[in-house]
């Protein structure tokens, strides 16, 4: 049987589908099927991360036979398009939760009036002498430990990290990763994870950040730049920046059958949700780069959607 990875690789057409291999993940086989399901519990719920990761001709048998295993109390969520409409053709409750970005690096050029602010971010954080390297597999990670802890620290002791639906630098996949350090007078003052993503949109997925308090404006987006010129001289295709939760909401989205509670619910947090997630921040950050695909995410539930459902994936996710 194919590993998770090769799986993914063979089959996912999810920006984001790298996540499925985050610590804490459960994985449903079938020997029938050729794929893949991800999972984790919490409480009474199964909380399923992304479609099934199968062969096309699999998937609606796939998921058959994972909802059959978790039984009713199912969520999924990041589920792409055409995943939204095969869970909505299996009888799933179906809403739009937001949207992710990506960047053509084919098209992509800083030139031009409406990239002048990040020009000159960039060049501030260039002149106050940034040097942008990557790390290697198995290098030491102490500085970037120090910048994880002074980052939280600056958020709140009440503040924790977000898990499940973020991404990680740890374990043995970190090989397949690529982490990049921004240093300053030789102190780490910012670093960015990039992740494979496969499907119709190959490339990296940058999908976990963190920025030294008190480090000079500019820091992580004259990093990120750097790191897109070398992925570009690399072949690499797209930068996806990765899903961020009640953005991109529109009508347009919503698939037949959608619960106008959780809609309203999901309108509501994208106007006062940042106490829960910090997605004003974060897609301000992404819009930067004028991204060339907005593409909507969705959350299916098994049946109508329940407040203990939404409750244990924001459980999940570290969020409360």
């Amino acid at each position: 049987m194919p590993s998770v990875l090769e799986t993914l690789a063979a089959h996912s057409d999810n920006p984001s589908s790298f996540l499925a291999l985050n610590s804490g993940n459960t994985y449903f086989h079938d020997d029938r099927f050729e794929g893949t399901c991800a999972y984790r519990t919490s409480g009474r719920y199964a909380l399923q991360f992304g479609g099934p990761f199968a062969a096309p001709e699999h998937r609606a048998r796939l998921l058959d036979a994972f909802a059959a295993h978790t039984g009713r109390r199912l969520v999924a969520v990041q589920l792409q398009r055409a995943d939204a409409e095969l869970y909505a053709a299996h009888g799933f409750t179906v809403n739009q939760l937001g949207a992710s970005y990506a960047v053509d690096l084919t098209r992509f050029t800083l030139r031009g009036s409406r990239f002048v602010r990040l020009r000159n971010k960039i060049s501030r954080a260039r002149r106050a002498g940034l040097e942008v390297a990557e790390l290697a597999d198995g290098d030491d990670r102490a500085e970037l430990d120090r910048i994880d802890q002074c980052w939280l620290r600056e958020k709140g002791r009440h503040v924790k990290e977000l898990r499940f639906l973020v991404g990680q630098r740890t374990g043995e996949l970190q090989r397949h990763r690529r982490l990049f350090v921004g240093r300053i007078d030789g102190e780490a003052v910012g670093y960015i994870n990039y992740s494979p993503v496969y499907g119709s949109r190959p490339g990296m997925l940058h999908d976990l950040s963190r920025r030294r308090p008190g480090a000079p404006p500019g820091v992580m987006e004259a990093l990120n730049a750097t790191v897109m010129e070398r992925l570009t001289a690399d072949g690499a295709g797209w930068l996806h920046f990765g899903f961020t939760p009640f953005t991109g909401l529109g009508p347009e989205h919503e698939l037949p059958g959608a619960s106008r509670t959780f809609t309203r619910f999901a309108r509501l947090l994208a106007r006062h949700g940042d106490a829960v997630y910090p997605a004003a921040s974060q897609l301000e950050y992404k819009q930067k780069w004028a991204p060339h695909a907005v593409l909507p995410e969705y959350i299916a539930f098994r049946g109508r959607p329940r407040p203990g459902a939404v409750w244990q994936l924001l459980r999940a996710t570290n969020a409360v």
